[in-house]
């Protein structure tokens, strides 16, 4: 009876909200439509709506584009909710270990999610399926199987390109199985569009895609919904030389907190949990592409801080908490226009993951997790 009602609610939010909207869907169903026909992917006259994804993402996304747009769309709906449910199953798996009961860490960490979730449905978005890839391969690590983490890795970087950062790590950790994997099938996601476009084609849409990904990047910088750290300083400060080298210092300091806490992992018996929990975090700040509903990759860094708060530092703990509640409940239904508009202007989302980026880090010096 549950899944029946289930059933019928998630029929009904399709059909009255979400089947109108999906934009973002609406973006990749285009790219496979083009990508069927062989035609050029990336197109100044489609503005904010450009694809820019990598060439292999619309070839793999064919099978889309052969359903009609809301056909497709209701597939994917269905794939979305899955995918987030998946998604925290999954972050329980990669935890070290359980310091609280499986209902409170799924309670806050969906409580402190909801509002990316509900963002990631209505724009149809692939934010989820990158973090159940990501987190699929940091399962295929805690079990051994190497070459399954690096395919997993790699296919991560088809849904969003800045996770090639997945790959840098899984080279530092020295694993032959792994990297050769990950290594050989990076090799083929470049080579794949070849088959449609012939070689120079691949080559010409990998160049396009480079020009829109570089061309599109200033423009949303001031968009208040850009909570990267380039974002945050443009914000503050205005565009300009001050912004852009905040931007790499800080960019710098927390790839060098990273760095820091891979160096530490020999002090925890699994610490691929908590090093992709907090990559993941790390990809909407340092990404100039990072929109506020892209920490939703974050879901296995909220878990994994509410299952270790005990273990910070009593100041941290208390910034913690706070700046998960802020995450949570900073909603414009709760906020107001206003309020929420003002909020979103100061990137204070971007602080609070500042935040909780130095959590993880202090679970790490504290060997942890």
């Amino acid at each position: 009876m549950l899944w029946g009602l289930g059933l019928v609610l998630v029929s009904g939010l399709f059909t009255t909200r979400v089947s109108r909207k999906m934009p973002d869907f609406e973006v990749y169903w285009t790219a496979a439509v083009r990508a069927r026909a062989a035609q050029p992917l990336y197109r100044v006259e489609d503005e904010h709506y450009q694809f820019k994804y990598l060439p292999a993402f619309a070839v793999i996304a064919i099978p889309a584009g052969v359903l009609p747009l809301q056909a497709a769309k209701a597939v994917w709906f269905v794939i979305s909710i899955a995918l987030l449910v998946a998604l925290v199953s999954l972050s329980l798996s990669i935890l070290p270990e359980r310091r609280k009961p499986a209902w409170v860490l799924v309670t806050v960490s969906v409580l402190a999610m909801a509002k990316f979730f509900a963002h990631e449905i209505v724009l149809g978005q692939v934010n989820a399926l990158l973090a159940v890839v990501v987190v699929s391969a940091v399962v295929a690590l805690r079990s051994g199987r190497e070459r399954t983490a690096g395919i997993l890795v790699t296919l991560a970087v088809i849904v969003k390109p800045y996770a090639l950062i997945f790959l840098a790590w899984l080279l530092a950790r020295h694993r032959v199985p792994s990297s050769m994997a990950a290594s050989a099938a990076l090799a083929g996601v470049l080579a794949l569009p070849a088959a449609i476009y012939g070689v120079a084609g691949n080559l010409a849409e990998h160049h396009a895609w480079w020009k829109t990904v570089s061309d599109s990047t200033v423009p949303n910088l001031t968009n208040a919904d850009n909570v990267s750290l380039a974002g945050m300083f443009t914000k503050w400060i205005g565009q300009g030389p001050a912004a852009a080298g905040l931007t790499l210092a800080s960019s710098l300091l927390i790839l060098t907190v990273v760095v820091a806490v891979f160096l530490m992992r020999r002090r925890v018996p699994f610490p691929e949990g908590l090093e992709g929990a907090l990559l993941l975090t790390c990809i909407p700040l340092l990404s100039p592409q990072g929109w506020d509903y892209v920490f939703l990759v974050s879901a296995p860094a909220i878990m994994c801080l509410v299952n270790y708060e005990d273990r910070l530092p009593p100041l941290l703990r208390l910034l913690t908490l706070v700046a998960v509640a802020t995450i949570a409940f900073s909603v414009y239904d709760l906020m107001g226009r206003a309020a929420y508009a003002r909020f979103m202007s100061l990137s204070i989302v971007t602080v609070c993951y500042l935040v909780v980026v130095a959590a993880l880090t202090a679970l790490r010096v504290r060997a942890a997790a």
